[in-house]
């Protein structure tokens, strides 16, 4: 089984996600996606198998969300997410995908539903 987890080593979730799948002893390919960021392509795809929107992958409590003006209604979806290529500290993490299924960590717990 291939696991991938788009990491952020900075955040406590992200931590104690990665932590989990060890745990399990999972050795995860990890992506910081703060260095190496998704495509659009990626993130699209992400998307859809999370069955969510883009505003529902961001982090609106992040200065690029409202310095962009990412709550308007009149951005489509590429724009949003093309957002966060291009800004990805909006992206909410961390996100696991395994199984040809995506998890979001939140919590931690969370992610064991795809495995």
């Amino acid at each position: 089984m291939t696991v991938t987890i788009f990491h952020n080593p900075k955040c406590s979730k992200s931590r104690q996600t990665l932590a989990l799948l060890e745990e399990k002893a999972i050795i995860p390919t990890i992506v910081e996606y703060l260095k190496d960021v998704p495509t659009a392509e990626t993130l699209s795809e992400i998307l859809n198998l999370l069955g969510l929107e883009p505003r529902q992958l961001m982090r609106r409590k992040e200065t690029e969300y409202a310095e962009n003006d990412l709550a308007s209604d009149d951005l489509s979806r590429d724009q949003l997410i093309q957002a966060m290529v291009d800004f990805p500290r909006l992206i909410e993490r961390p996100i696991v995908l395994a199984n040809g299924k995506a998890a979001i960590g939140r919590p931690p717990e969370d992610v064991l539903k795809i495995l």
